[in-house]
C-alpha cells in the first residue's frame, strides 16, 4: 500500500468548504455539491477542509477524495484512485496514485458507478489506516 496523504485540521463541517459551495459566481460548484455530500455521508469519521482551494474529504486525517469546479466540468477526485476498481471505466488520469471523474452539465452522470467509487475510496482509506 502506498503512503497516505495526511492533512491536519479536518473537521466534520468546515465553514470554508461551505463558503466555497456558496460562491455566487461559480455555478459548477452546485454540480459538485451532491458528490461532496456523498463523501461526507461515508461515515461519522469523515472530516473536511479546503486544501489547495478544493473541498477535500478525509478519514482519520488521511485525504481520500476531493471535488473541484472548472469552467466546463467538475472533477470528483480520488487520492488513491489508481488502486480502485472501476468497472464502468469512469476514472481518468495517468498519475502514480490519483484519478478523477469528470462530471459535466447536461450529461447524465452514472450515479451508481460514482457512488460505488466513493464507497470504494472510503473503504480503501479505512483499510490503509487499519494497516498502520
Amino acid at each position: 500500500m502506498s503512503e497516505l496523504f495526511r492533512l491536519s485540521g479536518a473537521v466534520r463541517r468546515d465553514s470554508e468548504v461551505e463558503a466555497w459551495f456558496a460562491s455566487p459566481h461559480h455555478d459548477l460548484r452546485r454540480l459538485a455539491r451532491p458528490w461532496f455530500d456523498a463523501l461526507r455521508a461515508c461515515g461519522p469519521d469523515v472530516g473536511e477542509l479546503l486544501h489547495d482551494g478544493h473541498p477535500t474529504a478525509c478519514a482519520g486525517g488521511a485525504a481520500f477524495a476531493y471535488v473541484d469546479a472548472f469552467s466546463v466540468h467538475v472533477n470528483l477526485g480520488f487520492f488513491h484512485g489508481a488502486d480502485l476498481a472501476d468497472p464502468a471505466g469512469l476514472l481518468e488520469g495517468a498519475g502514480k496514485r490519483m484519478r478523477h471523474v469528470k462530471i459535466r452539465w447536461g450529461r447524465p452522470a452514472d450515479e451508481p458507478a460514482l457512488e460505488a467509487l466513493i464507497a470504494a475510496a472510503y473503504r480503501d482509506i479505512k483499510e490503509r489506516l487499519a494497516a498502520l
